[in-house]
């Protein structure tokens, strides 16, 4: 059995739960240890406790560093009694850093495994602050035997052209985690009833301030035909006053976190629409993820929203499915949604649920699959590779911005 030192940014995020639990179910013992973020404690996974690293803040990077560096101090105290492992995954930059000093402190040649599903703002700047931080990411990076992202954007844009690593990439999609027999059935349409609104569902991690505004001046726009639904963990550095805001909103309701994957059915059932626009990182991040709630949405037949020039986009124009806006503006909203009517929606529901759940799910064969080839990285003799160097990374991001 393939035992793996999974350490994690966040021990609360549903995500780091998801690919424990994925982990897992394709034979892989794991030991979890990570930072707390904003206080929030991280719960047994699986009957596997977390070691706790530490606590961390949203949009506070000199206290990450800080509390990276106290971590690494640490961590052969924090690392007391684990087993040594046969892999490390390292998920995202500041975790990078613990994996190249639990490996110090473990002894021996542990082979260590990148998982990158988000590209940083400051990992994109084109100033010195940038350079420096891409050079961080390139150095501890240097023996990396596996990067793992989860959309050919993060390769097309950033790992190939800009970042240091110099490693073999997975492609391992933000699919929804279906382990059991009992799979939930397949979605049926559900066409509101004579009166009733349409319902866009926003669900998942909660942080971009523009998608709020926008919806909320859409849903009074549309004055009770359209209602939006909200759930998830509002990101409160991003926006502080989320809960005053709520309560102020006649067509939005904000029903809370959920369980991922237990809750998933329950919550998309009350919607037809999956809101799956993001302008955190409007531009960069933004533009180039393919976020859960879009897999989520999918699989319970939701309809996706997306706007145009995303990967987003590109990803559901591609399947012939959902619906992109050339522009994310309220007029554009309440054209869009004028225009909808129960036949419309009931062939947009169609093109989504007729090609299964495949597309969408990941299940037990996935998930031993990925442990497959975690034992092949792990069994694998370090390869040679060479560091780019500093003057070739400015020569590629020249011909980025050309």
């Amino acid at each position: 059995m393939l035992r793996i030192l999974y350490l994690a940014h966040d021990l609360a995020d549903p995500a780091v739960r998801r690919r424990v639990l994925g982990l897992q179910a394709g034979n892989a013992s794991v030991t979890l240890a990570g930072f707390r973020r904003g206080g929030k404690s991280g719960a047994a996974i699986n009957d596997v406790a977390p070691i706790d690293l530490g606590t961390t803040e949203d949009a506070r990077f000199l206290q990450r560093a800080g509390a990276v560096a106290k971590a690494c101090y640490r961590l052969r105290q924090s690392l007391k009694g684990v087993e040594r492992p046969d892999l490390i995954i390292a998920r995202n930059l500041e975790m990078l850093a613990i994996a190249r000093r639990a490996v110090a402190v473990m002894g021996g040649d542990v082979p260590i495994v990148y998982e990158c599903l988000d590209i940083h703002r400051l990992l994109l700047r084109s100033d010195w602050l940038g350079r420096v931080m891409r050079a961080a990411e390139a150095g501890l990076g240097r023996t990396a035997r596996l990067l793992v992202t989860s959309s050919p954007a993060f390769i097309e844009n950033y790992f190939r052209p800009l970042s240091g690593i110099d490693a073999p990439i997975l492609l391992l999609e933000n699919k929804v985690l279906e382990l059991h027999d009992d799979r939930p059935s397949a979605p049926q349409p559900r066409c509101p009833e004579a009166g009733e609104p349409w319902r866009i569902g926003w669900f998942g991690a909660l942080r971009c301030r523009k998608s709020l505004d926008l919806l909320s001046r859409f849903s009074r726009a549309m004055e009770g035909q359209v209602e939006v639904v909200i759930r998830g963990r509002p990101a409160y550095a991003e926006l502080k006053d989320f809960d005053t805001f709520m309560r102020g909103e006649p067509f939005m309701t904000f029903r809370g976190a959920y369980r991922n994957p237990e809750d998933l059915a329950e919550i998309y059932d009350e919607v037809q629409f999956c809101w799956a626009i993001d302008f955190y990182e409007e531009g960069l991040n933004s533009a180039w993820l393919l976020p859960n709630r879009l897999y989520e949405g999918c699989r319970y037949g939701t309809v996706p929203i997306a706007i145009s020039g995303t990967e987003t986009a590109r990803y559901i124009a591609g399947r012939d499915i959902g619906l992109v806006l050339a522009d994310a503006t309220v007029d554009n909203l309440v054209e869009l949604f004028s225009t909808i009517d129960q036949e419309d929606y009931l062939e947009r529901f169609a093109r989504i649920a007729g090609q299964g759940t495949g597309p969408w799910a990941a299940g037990r064969r996935d998930c031993e699959a990925l442990v497959r080839r975690l034992t092949q990285v792990a069994g694998a003799p370090r390869p040679t590779r060479r560091l780019r160097t500093p003057a070739q990374t400015t020569a590629m991001e020249a011909d980025l911005n050309d």
